[in-house]
């Protein structure tokens, strides 16, 4: 049997979940010992107790009949008064018959027994004070007996109860409090899981129980060898660049001594080689570079939109929604925001520039009027040293297929995405490069 339309129901972090199986067996045990206590008590107990009072009772109504008829109440009240009993002898008949209030399971099986075991029974009331009164048909008449609700039920029946309550609840809370003592280390792991996966850095110490603290240690060891794997990238590649940018120094001062007709082509060469070198180094770079601040994502886009309008690319301003400011690593933003409009304005004449804030996210959009990207070879687009000729040309003015990945990079570090789609109003490619808050 499959149970997997209770997922839906479950809690859905560890605390509640942990809390649902600390709570459910404690209540359920509870549930089961009461069912049975109070079918026990209620039923066996209060039927021995009334049947108890019926044999009482019915030594009391023979001595009634078996007395003179004027001697009945007289006899009656010699058999009554040892047995606790008050009674009265003729009186009227109820118009009612059997009362009990909603709820008296005692009552109900008490009313049960009497009237089992002695049919002549004309009405049971158990609603005035803790009383039972009883009619009773007689050769002398209608006899009422009076006596303690006591004698056909336990005194304090709840008390079993409310102790199982109480105690419950109050182990419940204890509990609560050491697995809410438990949990607290795994909650400080995710936190710091969580911070890094958006880039940040935060100060952990593992605790907690040995399992728990395995895992922090497992986790500060990844932390420290992909910083390591990082850095061992940044050194490489820039020491790369940095080695490569002197020969490609000595070609331009050699190729300035040439003629300029037969020098043009190689210093175009000259000049694509060191864009490839740049940008393999903004892709070394990457988040590591610049410190997180705030900032006016609004003042940020206007910057990059007058920023392209000096770099002679045509270059609108779209709708910006939203309020507020975002702790970002500025400079990475802004060279991936830069590599979305330097990839839009080569592949099109027209490039927007949008903006949406939201409580959970901030989203820069830009779009451009080219042939745009199929969906099936957006995947492979967002990869380094990816280049899709037929669909946009990608390697016309130097491109080496790092621009989207370095925009999908310092995404996810800063905890969002890169989202390619279509440009509903201009046609070409939709960029989406959304930063959470």
């Amino acid at each position: 049997m499959s149970f997997s339309w209770l997922k839906s129901y479950m809690p859905r972090s560890l605390y509640g979940r942990a809390a649902l199986i600390l709570v459910f067996p404690v209540v359920s045990l509870q549930l089961i010992v009461s069912i049975v206590f109070i079918q026990r008590h209620y039923e066996d107990v209060t039927e021995q107790m009334t049947r108890s009072i019926v044999r009482e009772l019915t030594h009391l109504v023979e001595m009634v009949e078996g007395a003179p008829p004027g001697r009945a109440l007289a006899a009656g009240e010699s058999v009554a008064a040892p047995l606790d009993f008050d009674i009265a002898l003729p009186v009227d008949p109820p118009l009612s018959g059997d009362l009990r209030r909603f709820g008296d399971l005692s009552g109900r099986a008490m009313i049960a027994t009497l009237r089992s075991d002695l049919p002549s029974i004309i009405a049971i009331d158990v609603t005035r004070n803790r009383r039972v009164f009883l009619w009773i048909d007689t050769a002398r008449g209608v006899l009422e007996v009076e006596f303690s609700r006591r004698r056909v039920s336990a005194s304090n029946p709840h008390q079993l109860l409310v102790i199982m309550i109480v105690l419950g609840a109050f182990m419940t809370l204890v509990s609560a409090v050491f697995l809410r003592n438990q949990l607290r280390p795994i909650n400080r792991l995710a936190a710091a899981a969580s911070a890094y996966g958006r880039g940040r850095v935060t100060k952990y110490a593992p605790s907690g129980a040995a399992e728990v603290r395995a895992a922090g240690n497992a986790f500060l060891d990844m932390r420290a060898r992909i910083e390591r794997q990082i850095q061992q990238r940044t050194m490489m590649l820039s020491g790369v660049s940095h080695d490569l940018r002197t020969p490609l120094t000595r070609l331009k001062l050699g190729l300035s001594m040439v003629d300029e007709d037969d020098a043009k082509p190689l210093l175009r060469d000259v000049a694509e080689m060191q864009q490839m070198l740049d940008a393999y180094l903004d892709f070394a770079r990457g988040t590591t570079e610049g410190e997180r601040e705030k900032i006016h994502p609004r003042q940020l886009l206007e910057e990059l939109a007058q920023d392209a309008e000096r770099a002679g690319r045509t270059v609108t301003l779209g709708s910006v929604e939203g309020e507020g400011e975002i702790k970002i690593n500025g400079l990475a933003v802004r060279r991936a925001l830069q590599n979305l409009i330097a990839n839009a304005a080569r592949h099109g004449s027209t490039v927007r520039l949008s903006l949406s804030i939201t409580e959970r996210a901030a989203r820069f959009t830009v779009e451009d009027n080219g042939p745009g990207i199929p969906e099936e070879d957006r995947e492979e687009a967002l990869r380094p040293f990816s280049r899709l000729d037929p669909a946009r040309n990608q390697d016309r003015g130097g491109g080496v297929g790092l621009g989207l990945a370095i925009a999908a990079d310092v995404a996810r570090s800063h905890g969002g995405m890169l989202r390619l789609g279509d440009s509903q109003d201009l046609g070409g490619l939709r960029a989406d490069l959304v930063i959470a808050r």
